[in-house]
This record gives structure tokens, C-alpha cells and sequence, in this order.
């Protein structure tokens, strides 16, 4: 029974608006570190996070030079996107940080959100998918 989505439905799921988890190997030799994040992803682009230029999770991908990312729909009947791939890293402008913010909070939500939090010290993580891994169990058990 064939679960794997195709790649036109992996690009698409992946572009929806999901919750992320981010993955990465610690930067200190500990286990991996796996965060939630706000994502953005176009098909055929790069996925793009943006966070603080010292967070944990910022110092680990730049040590690794690549992430993983898995965004899930968890109701029944179950599907996920997995990807994988190397990373660049450049300072967040104003308007990415505020399309980010939109896209999960809305127009209102996601101004308010950007002016009480400083675009200073954001930058943005763009990984390059490499490595996929996808499931939707709507084809076998939908």
C-alpha cells in the first residue's frame, strides 16, 4: 500500500500553514535539539525560518550547516511532510518578519506582534530541501 505523497502533494502540504518542528544536532554534542517554529515554504523555494541571531537554535545550524524540518496534520486519517537540506543565513528584513508573523497571527496579530518584538538581531535560515520523507494515511485509510 502506497502512502508517500507525490511531489506536487509534499510541496503543497508543506506550503500550508503548519506549526514546524524543527530538528538539528546540538551544537554542544548533547542529543538533537527539536523546537517548534513558524515556517515558510513555497514550492521549489527554500524553507524559511526566522529567529534570534543567538538562539540555541541559531548557534546549532550554524555549527551543522543544515536542518530538518516536520510539519504534521494530526487529524485522522494522519499525514506529514519531513525535509531536510543545508543551509544560508542572512539578517531578517522588517517585511519578512512581518509576512511571517501574518501568515500565522493574521494582519492584526502579526503587526502587533512585529512592533513589540524588534526586527534587531532576527535573521533568517533558509534551507535548501534535499532529503524528503512524506506519509499520507488518507490514501490507504481514507
Amino acid at each position: 500500500m502506497l502512502v508517500s505523497m507525490s511531489r506536487a502533494e509534499r510541496e503543497e502540504f508543506l506550503a500550508g500553514v503548519h506549526v514546524g518542528v524543527l530538528s538539528v544536532a546540538s551544537a554542544d554534542g548533547g542529543g538533537p535539539l527539536a523546537v517548534p517554529v513558524w515556517y515558510a515554504y513555497r514550492p521549489g523555494g527554500t524553507v524559511d525560518v526566522i529567529t534570534g541571531d543567538e538562539t540555541r537554535k541559531a548557534v546549532a545550524i550554524r555549527a551543522a550547516g543544515r536542518f530538518s524540518l516536520c510539519a504534521q496534520d494530526e487529524r485522522p486519517p494522519y499525514k506529514y511532510v519531513t525535509v531536510e537540506g543545508p543551509v544560508t543565513i542572512e539578517q531578517a528584513s522588517h517585511d519578512e518578519r512581518l509576512g511571517m508573523a501574518r501568515r500565522y497571527l493574521g494582519a492584526e496579530g502579526g503587526d502587533e506582534y512585529v512592533s513589540a518584538n524588534p526586527t534587531a538581531g532576527q535573521i533568517v535560515i533558509r534551507m535548501t530541501p534535499e532529503h524528503w520523507l512524506s506519509v499520507d494515511y488518507g490514501k490507504a485509510y481514507g
